[in-house]
């Protein structure tokens, strides 16, 4: 009987712990955020250069914030990094130009930002043809 009332009391100081733990979570959340709902988000503006990390500056009503942003290096400059594309795979090369092409259309715009429905990028084309078919290392020496 005994052991059953001390199990039953360790089952109960665990649930109220990780109740007041799961409170603390919310409170915190709620002094860093606002009670304005309509925040209007600028472009990811880097700290140096035109790539890494950086900022971006939200402003509602008469409240402003800055929040912590990242370019990527690689990244299509020409796109802006709040714009993401699903593309498709590359045409074949224009003997004329010497250039592939492909076309991304919109798949996220963060931060309500201003993005193209769909984009066209090109890249000049390969000229060593690549095989297909690669023999994988060790397999077939004996």
């Amino acid at each position: 009987m005994q052991v059953r009332s001390l199990f039953l009391l360790l089952v109960l100081i665990l649930v109220a712990a990780t109740t007041e733990a799961g409170k603390n979570k919310k409170e915190k959340a709620k002094k860093d955020g606002s009670k304005c709902e309509d925040w209007r988000w600028g472009p990811c503006v880097p700290n140096s250069k035109d790539c890494g990390l950086g900022y971006r500056e939200g402003t509602c009503k008469d409240e402003s914030k800055k929040l912590k942003c990242k370019i990527p290096c690689n990244w299509k400059k020409k796109f802006g990094a709040d714009c993401k594309y699903k593309f498709e795979s590359w045409g074949g090369c224009s003997a004329q130009t010497g250039l592939k092409t492909r076309s991304g259309t919109l798949k996220k715009a963060l931060y309500n930002a201003q993005c193209e429905e769909t984009v066209y990028v090109t890249k000049p084309c390969s000229s060593k043809i690549k095989s297909k078919s690669k023999a994988k290392k060790g397999k077939g020496k004996d």
